[in-house]
């Protein structure tokens, strides 16, 4: 029987219900003579300025409601002893990245210096990938941005400033960061700051129990902050507001937003028609079926 060739690390023989797809290139965690670009955020040095998250948006002309990289915020304590806690966030470029493993088209692959990046010329706006990533660090970009010259439709997300790095420049978040939070670099050198760095602080990442062995390491974490559903239920008003504003102006190939403080029945209605509009021939087929499950 033939050998899978698919840059995964394995040569196990081809199994018929194993998927293939997907560009991986073998991980470089600890591999002499590669590199493996990695981030450091110390927790204990953020001030949540978001300077780092100006940055981006300014670097890639990031739409308003989409993030590559944000900083979460949760309030903790009791009055009068109360703090506020920050946690940066963004694409893991995972070492065995599972967004790389579910693409169908390969758009989203993984670079021999331990990017995990995407083509857009093949991303179809699937969001296999969206769905597939752990860390919600994936975004459809809207049909309309300021600047059209730029992919519309397609999933985006942080790159590392990958077009920086191989300039010897620092990805834009990290030259931003006014309290020196963030230190980045190869981690497969030892004599790197942010290798002597991960191997001097006790250091923590983000859901290590999926095996997906993340680039990005926090140190001074605070676990319930990492929790998903305390993040969510303690967003920022700002972040709640611009992603309500992108829901109601992102009129693509997506009709599932539901804008949090105004009528669900309204939106589910309206994205039910936008998406009956968006389908012609097979308007009359989707209303028959509806008639169907609610009338028998």
């Amino acid at each position: 029987m033939s050998e899978m060739n698919n840059g995964e690390n394995s040569t196990h023989p081809i199994h018929p219900h194993r998927r293939t797809y997907g560009l991986q290139t073998p991980g470089t965690k600890g591999v002499p003579g590669t590199k493996r670009y990695a981030m450091a955020i110390d927790l204990r040095k953020c001030i949540g300025c978001m300077s780092c998250v100006v940055a981006c948006k300014t670097e890639f002309g990031v739409p308003l409601g989409v993030w590559r990289t944000w900083v979460k915020v949760a309030d903790k304590g009791k009055y009068p002893h109360t703090k506020r806690v920050f946690m940066p966030r963004l694409c893991n470029h995972c070492d065995n990245p599972i967004c790389v493993r579910n693409c169908p088209t390969q758009a989203t692959y993984k670079h021999k210096d331990g990017f995990v990046l995407q083509r857009y010329n093949r991303c179809i706006g699937c969001r296999t990938c969206v769905v597939a990533c752990p860390y919600n660090s994936r975004h459809l970009v809207p049909e309309k941005r300021t600047d059209m010259k730029l992919p519309t439709l397609v999933v985006d997300k942080c790159t590392f400033c990958i077009h920086r790095v191989k300039k010897g420049l620092a990805p834009a978040c990290v030259q931003a960061c006014v309290g020196g939070a963030r230190v980045f670099g190869d981690l497969n050198d030892p004599d790197s700051e942010v290798s002597r760095l991960v191997a001097k602080e006790p250091v923590t990442v983000l859901k290590p129990e999926l095996g997906t062995s993340p680039s990005v390491f926090y140190i001074g974490s605070d676990w319930e902050v990492m929790d998903e559903p305390h993040s969510y239920k303690n967003r920022t008003a700002q972040m709640k507001s611009e992603f309500n504003d992108f829901k109601r102006n992102h009129h693509g190939d997506a009709f599932a937003d539901i804008v949090e403080g105004e009528s669900t029945m309204y939106w589910v209605g309206k994205n039910m028609v936008d998406f009956l509009a968006s389908i012609p021939q097979k308007a009359s087929g989707v209303l028959g079926n509806l008639k169907k499950l609610i009338f028998g």
